[in-house]
């Protein structure tokens, strides 16, 4: 019989990495509720449709690195690749972007996508997601990326992140524009890679987003999309940098950034570090103001961000970041393993009238010396003992196990009141 592992690009997330995770989720939920953004839970199964009409039939996402199947009724399904899609979805399908209503939500949770596994990129993996929906203004769009960089500020890595922002334009430019670009790149049909060929039919502004360094070379004298853009738009994109530079952001203007989902327009923006290798984003987002209409919605505007969970906090522990948080209780209680039914009747009274103090004892109950050598282990701070004398006494023995302090006891009527100093 073969041995049983975890599935490849899949973790197992341990105890000790999981304090890790909640220092950075209680982070996150500290800023989110600062900017009143409500949390939301967005299942992982969703109609594959859903993810072919959003995220685009020829985006790498869904041609290459979907996991869908069939259920026993025969509906093709999708474990979720992304969370804007289902999150668009439930505003829809709940009309809470309708006749004017907003919305600013947030989710965490698992993704999923089929690719090779490597550091910071893997098959099961995390993503904070931060989408406002029905806001038009600009107001949203400087909101959303204060949000991102008031978190970067808290974690204490705003100046080992760079922001890169473009502008996609309306459809009518983008439009205009991919003419253009398919002019250009006529004569060089040949000499793009692969998968550059394949866009030229498909989606042509995805190669401008191309890592060959051979098709960027060709795109160095192509038509710029920044050119196309409206006076509108152009000045809706220029205010947005001057209030990057006024909150101090460090940030550059990519112009072949395009994103990997075809919803995008508008605004778009990532945030990178060179301290992460080849998987250098950590955060990425922008405007997809269509998104909800080509679902089948009423028109609304809408615009987020989403932070790979794994990413951020291997750049915090690379940065020495996270708190070296250990597993430790506050009392450790050793018992008479003859009258159990005696002395949990107490300890069950501490754990509901103390309920954020971290009580453990040894469940084996060997003899008072094994369970001794548990507490020392335990880096508790102290050790509440009850054997037999204590409960005929109605007291508890204390034993300071960090402090260099004689014994003593304390009746059960202030235990309570003893353990909450």
């Amino acid at each position: 019989m073969s041995k049983l592992t975890i599935i490849r690009g899949f973790n197992d997330i341990l105890p000790d990495q999981s304090r890790k995770w909640q220092f950075l989720e209680s982070k996150i939920k500290s800023i989110l509720d600062n900017y009143n953004y409500n949390e939301t839970r967005l299942p992982i199964l969703e109609k594959s449709e859903l993810f072919h009409r959003s995220v685009g039939e020829t985006s790498d996402i869904v041609s290459k690195e979907t996991y869908d199947f069939q259920d026993r009724n025969g509906d093709s399904l999708t474990l979720r690749p992304e969370g804007t899609a289902g999150c668009v979805r439930m505003v829809i399908e709940n009309s809470l972007a309708n006749r004017g209503q907003t919305q600013k939500l947030w989710y965490c949770g698992p993704m999923f996508r089929y690719e090779r596994p490597q550091k910071g990129r893997y098959r099961q993996f995390y993503q904070l997601g931060v989408e406002a929906y029905g806001f038009d203004s600009i107001a949203i769009d400087l909101e959303i990326l204060s949000v991102a960089w008031s978190l970067f500020k808290e974690l204490g890595i705003s100046e080992f992140v760079t922001l890169e922002i473009n502008s996609l334009g309306s459809a009518e430019n983008r439009q205009q524009y991919t003419k253009a670009l398919l002019d250009y790149l006529k004569p060089y049909h040949t000499e793009l890679d692969e998968d550059s060929i394949k866009r030229l039919d498909k989606n042509p502004l995805r190669i401008l987003d191309s890592k060959v360094e051979k098709t960027q070379d060709i795109l160095i004298n192509a038509p710029k999309l920044i050119d196309f853009i409206d006076q509108e738009l152009t000045a809706r994109f220029k205010q947005t940098c001057e209030y990057l530079d006024a909150l101090g952001v460090n940030y550059k203007i990519n112009q072949n950034l395009v994103r990997g989902l075809d919803y995008y327009s508008g605004l778009v923006f990532e945030w990178t570090t060179d301290r992460l290798g080849a998987q250098s984003a950590i955060c990425a987002g922008g405007r997809y103001d269509s998104l909800l209409e080509n679902l089948g919605g009423q028109k609304a505007g809408a615009i987020g961000f989403a932070i790979g969970m794994e990413r951020l906090l291997l750049l915090l522990e690379d940065l020495g970041k996270l708190p070296n948080q250990k597993d430790v209780c506050d009392v450790f209680f050793i018992l008479d393993k003859e009258q159990l039914h005696k002395s949990l009747a107490v300890v069950d009274t501490i754990r509901s009238e103390l309920p954020d103090l971290k009580v453990d004892m040894d469940l084996k109950f060997g003899s008072f010396k094994s369970q001794f050598k548990k507490a020392d282990k335990s880096d508790a701070k102290i050790a509440v003992i009850i054997g037999q004398d204590e409960l005929d006494n109605q007291t508890a023995g204390i034993k300071y196990l960090q402090q260099d302090k004689s014994q003593e006891q304390v009746s059960f009527a202030e235990l309570v009141n003893f353990l909450e100093m």
